[in-house]
């Protein structure tokens, strides 16, 4: 069967510019590729094509060739052209793959999977994380804090360069600087990282003595960091450029400080609100009057307790809670009562009560709405 014409193959016009040719063959190969045609048995086939017809075309000397001969310039010993099924098609077709993995991720792998040498001398150092518990209180008002962190930091005595005496690093003699090397395996070229290297692109002949030629040296700083008022368990806070050195010259990593707050004894935090139980005696629920209670300001708070109030009553103070994180607003204090029951009385006082009970057969209103419901419920389960 006879070959179809190159440019033909590739949708495009003879005279056709390498930009042109290079975009076409990116479309035609995304729209070829065996893997996203598993149901088209000659896509394997169409594929191979658009690489050979681009093998040729993007080179110049065979282009010219192609161009004055056609096929035949690439037949019967008059060049050393792309033949898919003579002795030399699978390296062909795996040197044309790996074109088509350049042409179509290469873009990619420049940015961060592992690209060009020069972009791999200097990295990004690590980011760090912190974890920091304050007071209920000190989250309340916020503060200023002293913190230690064991961090890596820029080697003094070689500037960063992880070379003696600040020499330069020379060019990875295995991957010529790029950082990669490939291996032929069957139709597949593949990539990976250079082992001399570690993908640096970049070697040290005569290593820094105070790092060992890592350009970084471990150490302990001291940083004070603003605690802003507002701060809950889970809040985190950004310092940029205090994590670990890059690498070779490279930017440093961030610092990001996780807040832990601890339970308090007396407050229960839900936001931006606070909650206090407050313990009261039976005759002061009973009749009425006056608690103190504590604010987490240290302050102290006077709170009306009504006649007859029951546990569970709640009463709320406006703007006693803790304060919004980066805002104006404040949320409020929620007090609960929990009227308690004598312990430990005396002989005069299970007499007093004894008799307070005899009296007080009217003044139990839910103890009677209770029982009331107990025997309705007696009785229907009689009936």
């Amino acid at each position: 069967m006879a070959k179809r014409d190159y440019y033909e193959v590739l949708g495009v016009k003879k005279g056709a510019s390498a930009e042109e040719l290079k975009k076409a063959y990116r479309t035609k190969a995304k729209e070829l590729h065996p893997d996203r045609n598993s149901d088209n048995p000659q896509a394997e086939a169409q594929f191979k094509e658009v690489n050979e017809a681009y093998d040729v075309l993007k080179d110049d000397q065979k282009k010219a060739a192609y161009d004055r001969f056609g096929h035949a310039a690439f037949e019967g010993g008059m060049g050393g052209g792309p033949r898919p099924g003579g002795a030399g098609g699978q390296s062909d077709f795996a040197s044309a793959f790996s074109d088509v993995f350049e042409d179509l991720f290469g873009d990619f792998m420049g940015r961060g999977g592992g690209g060009g040498g020069a972009r791999n001398r200097a990295q990004r150092g690590s980011d760090l994380r912190y974890n920091l518990r304050v007071t209920l209180e000190e989250a309340y008002s916020g503060l200023q804090k002293t913190i230690t962190v064991p961090t890596a930091v820029t080697c003094e005595v070689c500037q960063g360069s992880g070379a003696e005496g600040g020499a330069e690093p020379v060019s990875c003699p295995t991957c010529g600087g790029m950082g990669k090397v490939r291996a032929q395996q069957g139709f597949f070229t593949v990539e990976r990282t250079c082992p001399t290297c570690n993908g640096m692109g970049q070697i040290i002949k005569n290593p820094c003595r105070a790092c060992g030629g890592h350009g970084r040296t471990q150490k302990e700083r001291t940083l004070s960091v603003n605690i802003p008022q507002g701060v809950e368990t889970g809040t985190r806070i950004r310092l940029a450029g205090e994590g670990e050195a890059g690498l070779r010259g490279g930017p440093n990593g961030d610092l990001y400080i996780f807040i832990e707050v601890k339970e308090h004894p007396i407050f229960q935090r839900e936001g931006v609100h606070l909650f206090c139980r407050v313990p009261v005696s039976m005759p002061t629920a009973a009749l009425g009057g006056e608690v103190e209670v504590p604010t987490i300001d240290g302050g102290k708070a006077r709170v009306k307790v009504p006649a007859g109030a029951q546990t569970g009553k709640q009463m709320r103070l406006r703007m006693k809670g803790m304060p919004a994180l980066r805002s104006s607003n404040t949320g409020d204090m929620v007090i609960e009562l929990a009227v308690e029951t004598p312990v430990n009385l005396t002989a005069r006082q299970r007499d007093l009560l004894r008799e307070f009970e005899a009296l007080s057969e009217e003044n139990n209103p839910e103890g009677q709405t209770f029982f009331s419901k107990v025997k309705n419920f007696w009785d229907g389960m009689k009936g």
